[in-house]
């Protein structure tokens, strides 16, 4: 695992797509459509990693994997 798991979805509530950061407390972002939300969510990332350095917070190691991929493995 060298990075992240990002989740991608669909949000009727928000008429948008939402990605998010499982392992990155509340790191989130949306977009019209998934690319945009990926793009979004990766500046989300940077600017929650580079938050939580400059504050002296820990940064959680990449560890969230989704029920099926931890079964194919």
């Amino acid at each position: 695992m060298s990075d992240y798991h990002i989740n991608i979805f669909y949000s009727d509530e928000d008429g948008a797509y939402i990605a998010d950061i499982p392992d990155l407390e509340s790191c989130s972002a949306l977009g019209a459509t998934p690319e945009e939300a990926l793009a979004e969510v990766e500046r989300a990332k940077a600017a929650w990693l580079e938050a939580a350095r400059e504050s002296g917070k820990p940064i959680p190691p990449p560890r969230y994997r989704p029920a099926i991929y931890q079964a194919t493995v």
